[in-house]
């Protein structure tokens, strides 16, 4: 199948997608491999996955996912979201391969198959529902066995670190110690985790981390403008984006954290 970069389908907003867009293209590509030698009972080029992306909103991964020939249903409660996915997927040529339901995780199997998917994704969800178990539990029982599961959070130490250089030194310890994660109630995330309590939840599901991402480290932190204020400024940081993503050093101060998984 076709490879594509993150600079060709996610455009500052692409570089902070960029590090998870990365990770998820080289996992869904070995995942698709595995599955053709499998079937093929040796050595086989990728294969088409079934892909489920829930809370994909307007498809910022699903139609980069079906650009690289992967068929991609996208759950989302919001009928514009949903609509601005269609018209996404259409100018990107890959209306038969992306498919949006509305919907969410807490009733996903009344709009999805369970344990029918190669790989799903659970995108800035977690975060926001009221039972972040719960939802992840349904989200692993939509996988087929071995299935890959993508999750992206908010991080914890992220918030409290960007509050704390905004000046905002009440509200930054009031994230760092309310429980929650959240700096007050005009915070409009509601939950924020840490790499420990996000791998718990994780493996508390039956899933096997495969690996752990530091994501937006910096990008969210440099001031507007500063990074396109000379050439190749862009590009060195999203290098050094990459190498804190994988650094444990730095995932704690993360603004998200990355977990790739399978299903036992």
């Amino acid at each position: 199948m076709p490879r594509t970069t993150p600079h060709d389908h996610l455009p500052r907003a692409s570089l902070r997608a960029a590090v998870v867009w990365e990770a998820l293209e080289d996992a869904l590509a070995r995942h698709g491999a595995a599955g053709a030698r499998d079937a093929a009972g040796g050595p086989a080029g990728d294969r088409p996955l079934d892909v489920l992306d829930t809370g994909g909103g307007t498809g910022g991964f699903a139609v980069p996912a079906a650009l690289l020939g992967h068929r991609v249903t996208v759950v989302d409660p919001s009928p514009n979201a949903l609509f601005g996915l269609s018209r996404r997927a259409a100018e990107a040529g890959v209306a038969d391969r992306v498919h949006g339901v509305q919907g969410d995780i807490h009733a996903l199997f009344d709009v999805a198959e369970p344990g029918a998917y190669d790989a799903v994704l659970c995108h800035g969800v977690l975060e926001y529902v009221d039972d972040p178990a719960a939802g992840l539990a349904n989200a692993v029982a939509a996988l087929r066995p071995g299935g890959l599961l993508s999750l992206l959070a908010a991080g914890l130490g992220g918030a409290v670190l960007a509050r704390a250089l905004a000046g905002h030194f009440s509200s930054a310890h009031r994230a760092l110690t309310g429980g929650d994660g959240r700096w007050g109630d005009a915070d409009p995330v509601p939950r924020r985790f840490t790499p420990e309590e996000l791998t718990r939840l994780v493996a508390a599901a039956g899933v096997e981390v495969r690996a752990v991402q530091g994501v937006r480290t910096f990008s969210d932190l440099v001031p507007d403008g500063l990074a396109e204020s000379e050439p190749g400024a862009l590009d060195a940081l999203l290098e050094l984006e990459r190498a804190a993503a994988e650094s444990p050093a730095f995932q704690p101060v993360a603004a998200q954290l990355h977990v790739l998984g399978a299903r036992k």
